[in-house]
């Protein structure tokens, strides 16, 4: 249980990290953790090139996969679907491009890494 507390905070944390990241590259945030049914985007963000939505990740030392192995075939499809209801519920996105990233945010002792992998995946199974 307390680890279980221990990872939700860790991953709120991750969060914010995240977000504060894309804020200082330019993004507006438009969402967190918008949710449609059982499906979720972590953060939803405006920037100059388009639309993105960002899966992320995050883990606490000792691991042996990074966080972004992490976002296998099945959390991508997952990720689309949820970013198509999105736009739908959103009344379309114009001209604007959609884009599909992933930041890993790893914490070992005091220190935290964010690592930002734009452009992740183009969701071809749509």
């Amino acid at each position: 249980m307390a680890q279980e507390k221990g990872r939700k905070k860790a991953g709120i944390r991750g969060e914010d990290l995240a977000a504060e990241y894309l804020r200082t590259c330019g993004y507006t945030i438009l969402e967190r953790n918008w949710r449609s049914g059982h499906l979720e985007i972590d953060i939803v963000g405006s920037a100059p090139d388009g639309l993105h939505f960002v899966e992320v990740k995050t883990l606490v030392a000792p691991f042996f996969i990074s966080p972004e192995e992490k976002v296998g075939t099945a959390k991508q499809k997952k990720i689309t679907e949820a970013a198509i209801r999105y736009v739908k519920e959103h009344g379309g996105v114009g001209a604007q491009e959609l884009f599909f990233d992933v930041i890993s945010v790893t914490f070992d002792g005091g220190t935290a890494q964010v690592k930002f992998f734009p452009k992740a995946w183009v969701p071809i199974y749509v």
